[in-house]
Parts: C-alpha cells; sequence; structure tokens
C-alpha cells in the first residue's frame, strides 16, 4: 500500500513539475492594453465586429487590424474609452439600429399559400420564393428573433418583425438572417422611415399589400423633395436631411407607409413601447 501511494505521489510531482516547465516555456505576454480593452468591452461576444469573441476584437485594436469603431453594442462611449487606453484620436461615427423595413402582416398584406413547414424563414423562402405574395416583405417566421443575441427583435401576433429600438446594439446579425433583405441598419437618430421593401409597381403593390409604397412619388412632389430618393417604384428616406424634409412627407403618402417612430410608435400590433410614447398595446 506505501509502495503504490509513493508511485502515485511521484506521478504527480513528476506532472507538477512538466507542467509547471511548460507554462514558463510557453507563456505568451499579453499587451496590457489588451486587457484593459477587454475590460470595458460589452462582452457579449456578438460578433457584430466580424470576430470571434471580444478578446479578439481587443487583440485586433491593440494590433491595428481592426478599427476601435467596429463594436456596435458599444457605442461612441467605447470608442471614447478604446482611444484613450491607446492613446490614439477617438473619431466615433453615429450609432446604427436595425429597422424592419415593412409593415405587411399577415393581416395588412396577402399570401399566395399557407406555410405548414419548420418556422424558419430561409427555408419557407425555398418553396416557391415563401408564403408572402410581396417579394420583400416580412414572412414573420422569427429567423431573425432566433439569431439575435439581445432579445431585441418581437414577432406579433399576425407575423411582423419589430426590433426594438432601445435593446438593439446595432450588431447587425439579423441582417443577413432575413433571406428577404427587409432589414437595414439606420442612424439611432433617424425614427422616420419608408416601411416598405417592394420595388413592385403600385398596382401590382395595392393587389397584395394595404401599406405599401406604390410609388407615387407623393412624398418628394407635395411633401418635400429634399427628403426621399425615388428608386425602382420604391421611396427610400434620406437619412442625411433635415428632419422638417423628411416628416413633410409623412401626411401625404396615401398609403401610410411612411412612419416616424417617435410620435407614432411601433408598428401596429406591436407591444413594444417607445420612450414617451403611447403604449401600442392599448
Amino acid at each position: 500500500m506505501l509502495t503504490a501511494i509513493i508511485a502515485v505521489g511521484a506521478v504527480a510531482l513528476f506532472f507538477a513539475i512538466t507542467l509547471g516547465l511548460a507554462a514558463k516555456k510557453f507563456h505568451v505576454e499579453v499587451d496590457p492594453r489588451e486587457l484593459a480593452i477587454s475590460e470595458v468591452l460589452p462582452g457579449a461576444n456578438c460578433g457584430g465586429c466580424g470576430l470571434p469573441g471580444c478578446s479578439a476584437f481587443a487583440k485586433g485594436c491593440v494590433e491595428g487590424t481592426i478599427e476601435i469603431t467596429g463594436c456596435p453594442p458599444g457605442g461612441a462611449g467605447l470608442v471614447e474609452k478604446i482611444a484613450g487606453i491607446l492613446g490614439v484620436t477617438a473619431d466615433a461615427s453615429e450609432a446604427e439600429v436595425a429597422v424592419v423595413i415593412c409593415q405587411g402582416d399577415n393581416v395588412k398584406a396577402k399570401n399566395k399559400y399557407k406555410y405548414l413547414g419548420i418556422e424558419d424563414c430561409n427555408a419557407a423562402q425555398q418553396i416557391a420564393g415563401g408564403p408572402k405574395t410581396c417579394p420583400g416583405g416580412c414572412m414573420g417566421l422569427g429567423t431573425c428573433q432566433r439569431v439575435c443575441p439581445f432579445d431585441a427583435i418581437e414577432i406579433t401576433e399576425d407575423g411582423l418583425a419589430v426590433i426594438d429600438r432601445e435593446k438593439c446594439t446595432g450588431c447587425q446579425k439579423c441582417v443577413p438572417a432575413c433571406p428577404r433583405k427587409c432589414i437595414v441598419m439606420a442612424p439611432i437618430s433617424a425614427t422616420t422611415h419608408v416601411m416598405c421593401n417592394s420595388n413592385d409597381k403600385g398596382p401590382a403593390v395595392k393587389k397584395y399589400c394595404t401599406v405599401g409604397c406604390i410609388g407615387c412619388t407623393l412624398c418628394k412632389k407635395k411633401g418635400s423633395e429634399e427628403g426621399y430618393v425615388i428608386e425602382n417604384f420604391l421611396a427610400r428616406v434620406d437619412y442625411e436631411k433635415k428632419a422638417e424634409d423628411i416628416n413633410a412627407g409623412i401626411e401625404v403618402c396615401p398609403t401610410k407607409c411612411i412612419r416616424d417612430f417617435a410620435t407614432e410608435g411601433y408598428p401596429e400590433g406591436s407591444k413594444l413601447v417607445m420612450p414617451n410614447s403611447v403604449d401600442q398595446a392599448s
């Protein structure tokens, strides 16, 4: 028994010494700036920077292989902190949030057929181009919701994805997840959006959606020439223009597809509430 105990102890001592020597031999010095940056990062490991995680981003900042503005969840405040750690000048651009540019839920927009497959937008898209008649409309099957690491996406009872502006960090994971490309990134200060993603002509849009853009150009002609761009029968807000120019198009839009989240709240059916806005669920 004593011999066995001595043998086990000797083996354990051998491995302890070996591991200690290996740790010293293969020890890699970590730049203290890398550790400092890691401490101020959100720690979400969302991949929004294009790297595997926050530690990789911190290392990239120190090595200069990635811009210090590359962490969407961190925002301008984080950029200033990283700049201070690295001793460089902060040049933070305005933060962005994701927006679903569609209001055509299963009540306001028609479906070609009843989809009974798995709850995944990409899978549904493979069957005759998806159940939603509008080629760019939200199918509301929750693929974007499942990839969001911040629980910022709601799927309404009538099948429409809505993104919480307060929870969205701008990580952009939901953008490539949508096969219809109806999720876009917009400046966080922009609250007015054309809530449509169809490039069909007006007569076609009217047949399948009551809240779609019909390309009538009234937002430019009777609203403001400066606030909108019309391309392929679809209006788009020019976010670089003044708010008054953009908001001028809201009242003249015949289908009410231009929405100001700040005054009207989230799309109908959403339970989300904009700060200082009326509860949309009430």
